[in-house]
């Protein structure tokens, strides 16, 4: 059984409450974690206050980057261990599971690297006046990732925190909490002080709502569902705390008559069936040009029914999806649009030998899907795509912005003008431009428009959401 790790302690639930680790891969329990509370939370926002006020606080920026930039080298150094332990927790493919942990490194890399460049700012002022704009950290951070990438999602959200000279207190999801108490360890080993990262398991409603709403935090960063986000920025709101909130997409493909349909497609395949299409930005809709429609979404269909499904072992193009919750969802959606009589284009296969015990759904193409369809409007977060034909160029960027989200986007056209319009035209954090995903994208600012959140993570502009200016007015005379 796990323990969680708070000021630098290894430590069970005060009531000894557990919760089981379950396999996507095969529905067993394999592992057990502590069951938190808000006696817990107490003690790691305390020990965070502590470490901001201690030998965490008193580090420049220079430090605090060497220790980071040690930490990424440690990842590096245990990646085929994080990997193995992030397959088995998430059910992905072993290929996509060493990724993620590439990524996790690269997140520790950048950030510290960046963490003795951040720079204050001269303010021409009154006469007889000096005026000057500092960065300062925070405090106290609280970071509530989800379960679709747990190692990348805990980088993306702490390295930058804690490059800044915040102190973190984590909340993994209850389904994949394995990595990040692996990692804590490591961080430690690198160096980290104590009380500078602290995690704590439990459920989302339990563990989860009292971070969310503990006053003595001062910023909070949660990726997740609407539903949630909301419940999360109400608790932030009532201490006046700012946070940054990822809460999903719908993204677009949309492919114009001039594309590179060879190269286009299979993109377009990888960007729904990776990850089981657990992804925020998972290519969940293609809009295609009505004169290339059924020969450009046949040639896709053709790629389609080659997906194969499995285990993390048999690192197919896809792994089961997280739990049995989400199977049933997923399904939902696939039965009810065939029960509305929506085309099954293409569907791809689960390995015969894949435990049927699993979790596992088969990724299905539909197509036409008509425009109001639940399918076309609302978040599978399944591997599930979504066909559908455009006229022109005004049709596409409508049908691309009709929905409530603005993640992810992309375009496909020859026409380098039309690349521009429609790239600047459709509601979207991020658009790729005949290209889909960033590969991690630790360089990139990330977030989104309407529905899917504010704020924005990655690249430099994260470390501007995880501090706060001051401006220092000295009059000399």
């Amino acid at each position: 059984m796990k323990q969680m790790f708070i000021g630098g302690r290894w430590l069970s639930a005060h009531d000894g409450r557990v919760l089981p680790v379950v396999s996507p891969a095969d529905g067993e329990v394999f592992d057990q974690i502590p069951r938190g509370s808000a006696r817990e939370i107490d003690e790691a926002v305390a020990a965070a206050r502590a470490a901001t006020e201690g030998a965490w606080g008193r580090l420049n920026g220079t430090e605090r980057g060497r220790i980071l930039m040690r930490i990424g080298e440690a990842v590096l150094a245990h990646e085929e261990e994080l990997a193995q332990i992030e397959a088995r927790d998430t059910g992905k493919p072993m290929s996509t599971a060493r990724n993620d942990i590439k990524v996790l490194a690269r997140y520790f890399e950048f950030y510290g690297a960046a963490a003795d460049k951040v720079h204050g700012e001269t303010i021409p002022f009154l006469s007889g006046h000096q005026v000057s704009l500092l960065r300062e950290p925070l405090g106290v951070t609280a970071h509530i990732i989800p379960w679709n990438y747990p190692a990348q999602m805990l980088g993306r959200s702490l390295a930058p925190a804690l490059a800044m000279g915040n102190a973190t207190v984590l909340k993994p999801a209850e389904d994949t909490s394995l990595s990040a108490l692996r990692f804590a360890a490591i961080a430690t080993e690198a160096g980290l002080p104590e009380g500078a990262l602290n995690v704590v398991t439990g459920l989302g409603e339990e563990v989860g709502a009292a971070l969310a709403g503990h006053p003595g935090i001062d910023f909070i960063s949660f990726t997740g569902s609407n539903e949630v986000g909301t419940l999360v920025q109400q608790a932030a709101a009532r201490n006046a705390v700012k946070c940054v909130l990822e809460l999903g997409g719908k993204s677009p493909q949309i492919v114009f008559d001039d594309v590179d349909a060879a190269r286009a497609a299979p993109i377009i395949v990888r960007a729904i069936v990776q990850n089981a299409g657990q992804t925020c930005t998972a290519g969940s809709r293609l809009l295609v040009q009505r004169s290339i429609y059924d020969r450009f979404v046949g040639q896709v269909a053709e790629l389609f029914a080659q997906v194969r499904v499995g285990t993390p072992q048999m690192d197919f193009d896809c792994g089961p999806v997280m739990n049995a919750a989400q199977r049933d969802r997923v399904q939902r959606y696939i039965d009810q649009a065939r029960a509305s009589g929506i085309p099954v284009l293409a569907e791809g296969r689960i390995a015969p030998e894949a435990p049927v015990t699993g979790y596992y759904v088969k990724p299905t193409l539909f197509g036409p899907v008509p425009r109001q369809d639940p399918l076309a409007r609302e978040e599978v977060f399944g591997p599930v795509l979504a066909a559908m034909p455009f006229d022109d160029e005004a049709d596409a960027i409508r049908l691309a912005n009709g929905t409530d989200y603005g993640l992810l986007a992309a375009v496909w056209t020859e026409n380098a003008g039309r690349l521009q319009r429609v790239a600047k035209a459709v509601k979207a954090g991020q658009v790729f431009m005949n290209c889909y995903g960033a590969g991690g994208g630790v360089e990139l600012p990330f977030g989104g428009t309407k529905r899917s959140g504010h704020g924005r993570e990655k690249g430099l502009l994260a470390l501007e959401e995880v501090s706060a200016t001051k401006t220092l007015v000295h009059y000399h005379g």
